[in-house]
């Protein structure tokens, strides 16, 4: 039997309690090996990012806020050379290094229903097992149909993920501290702790991602 490895991809700027939520869950629900927390260099849809934390920082936020947890794995696939990486690019690598692995790529209702304008899809589903976590704001069935959809359009393996929902995201962390606003219970101490000592997001950020 090949071994299962969850990808948990993001800018995490910074890591928070929903993503580790997220990564908990799908490592049981599909008993999976292990869940790679994999950072993107600069992703192409956010190449404009502005007053966030630098690379250096953000790993260093997912190496302690994962650092307790010994099937969590920090993994720097996707800290290229060229500043970022599409995601077909990041699992044929994978899969390449490690063809009897399986890769579950776990992602939000959101990004699955602009899953189609993402670069090659159809080989994405040919790559991995995509996971989909639910979002408050999205319904049952809006989130079904595009199931269906996506499974008929590239014959993809699309499962849902049954997880607690923190509907808590990055941009409302960096604005909190930006406000001087305690973060406390939705980041892991060890990451509050960092931030502070470096004095991240400090100043209130200008960009609408």
């Amino acid at each position: 039997m090949g071994k299962k490895v969850g990808i948990m991809g993001g800018t995490f700027d910074p890591i928070h309690i929903g993503h580790l939520i997220l990564g908990e869950s799908a490592f049981h629900q599909f008993g999976l090996d292990k869940i790679l927390f994999m950072p993107s260099g600069n992703p192409p849809h956010k190449q404009q990012r502005q007053g966030g934390a630098s690379n250096e920082e953000r790993i260093e936020m997912v190496r302690r806020a994962i650092a307790a947890n010994e099937h969590f794995e920090l993994s720097l696939e996707e800290m290229h050379e060229q500043g970022y990486i599409y995601t077909k690019e990041t699992l044929k690598r994978l899969r390449e290094q490690n063809p009897d692995t399986e890769y579950y790529f776990i992602m939000g209702a959101d990004s699955l229903m602009s899953f189609e304008t993402w670069r090659d899809p159809q080989e994405i589903c040919r790559l991995c097992v995509i996971v989909v976590a639910v979002r408050d704001h999205m319904s049952t069935e809006e989130l079904d149909r595009q199931m269906k959809h996506l499974r008929e359009l590239f014959h993809a393996d699309i499962r849902k993920l049954s997880s607690l929902n923190i509907d808590i995201s990055s941009r409302t962390i960096r604005n909190w501290t930006a406000q001087g606003r305690s973060c406390r219970y939705y980041l892991p101490d060890a990451v509050i702790s960092y931030i502070e000592q470096q004095g991240i997001y400090q100043e209130e950020p200008h960009e609408t991602v």
